[in-house]
């Protein structure tokens, strides 16, 4: 008779081998009194396997990725699974209830941590989700979007000369991988210092639905848990190599007024091609946006109004040889996951 697999155990519960459960763990107290908790889904899987945190809404207005978690969680039985898959829809519970990036003190999560039992808001939270969710786990996707007002082109962001880091990102199928740096404080820097391959997911828009961008999240989580060996199932099948980018940068406007752009997200461009144009609302005159490198458009901003040095487009710079491939990359995508029109 088969072993039967120990149970998963978190915050004083145990979930047993190839069941689901809910777990809350306290937070804090509003100043009403009222008790905030951070939902944990747990799905231990009946065989031995890898432990994966999915997590969203570090910044409390990215909602694409809390829905990602909403759809996985419907999707993944565990009696059939390996391993350990836990899903925390929404990291930042506070600026979720007031549909704000940040936290009531106005500080961001994603630069509290590992955080600290004892110290602000932030940091009692982030220290919360790094004691409990992130030393428990041996491989984590942290999903997000673009800020307000700005829009992200599905893209993995990782650190590709972590090995495991690196098949993780590939694996998940997204158009693009930017090889991107850690920052201090963020949830993938500190997960670096403990050993645990981390990819970041940025698509969307802050406070928006983007069918496109939670299809490609799901696939995404999906094809990694089937190279883990977690599932067998995936999310859809290769039809391209994702564009590796090494650096990326904002255009910035250079002068006052209207912005007309030329350009979509997922466009090809080269250096000195028009971007945009910034005309004056008077009607005098404008001024043309240009490119400065060859890249990959990554980011938009979606207000057409700007003063001088605001950021407008996010470029993602690779390799000009391969602008052909890129071509073709972006096109396999749009054919896979834009919506259809019927």
């Amino acid at each position: 008779m088969a072993k039967r697999r120990p149970p998963f155990e978190i915050a004083e519960q145990q979930v047993q081998a190839g069941t689901q459960t809910s777990i809350k763990l306290p937070v804090a107290r509003l100043y009403n009194d009222t008790p905030m908790e951070l939902h944990v889904e747990v799905l231990h899987g009946k065989k031995d396997g890898p432990c994966l945190l999915v997590c969203a809404a570090i910044h409390g207005d990215e909602l694409n990725g809390i829905d990602i978690c909403r759809r996985l969680i419907k999707k993944i039985n565990p009696a059939r699974m390996a391993g350990t898959l836990m899903v925390v829809p929404i990291v930042n519970v506070f600026g979720f209830i007031h549909e704000s990036r940040y936290l009531p003190d106005r500080r961001d999560l994603n630069r509290c941590f590992p955080g600290s039992e004892r110290g602000a808001l932030g940091s009692r939270l982030a220290h919360l989700v790094y004691t409990e969710l992130m030393q428990r786990a041996s491989h984590i996707i942290d999903l997000h979007t673009g800020a307000i007002h700005r829009s992200n082109l599905p893209q993995i962001r990782a650190n590709l000369s972590e090995p495991d880091a690196k098949a993780m990102a590939e694996a998940f199928h997204a158009p693009v991988i930017l090889d991107a740096k850690q920052r201090d404080g963020s949830l993938r820097a500190t997960a670096s210092k403990l050993g645990v391959p981390t990819i970041l997911y940025e698509a969307g828009e802050a406070l928006r639905f983007d069918d496109t961008s939670i299809k490609t999240g799901l696939n995404g989580i999906l094809n990694v848990m089937k190279m883990l060996g977690m599932t067998q199932r995936r999310g859809s099948r290769k039809k391209y190599e994702p564009v590796i980018a090494n650096s990326s940068y904002w255009v910035r406007n250079e002068y006052d007024g209207l912005i007309i752009f030329r350009i979509r997200l997922g466009d090809i461009v080269s250096k000195g091609q028009t971007l945009a144009y910034s005309a004056s609302p008077h009607g005098e005159g404008e001024e043309t946006i240009r490119s400065p490198s060859d890249g990959i458009v990554i980011g938009v901003s979606n207000i057409p109004v700007a003063n001088g040095g605001e950021a407008l487009i996010h470029i993602a710079r690779y390799d000009a040889e391969k602008i052909g491939d890129a071509d073709e990359v972006l096109d396999a995508f749009m054919e896979d996951f834009e919506p259809r029109v019927l």
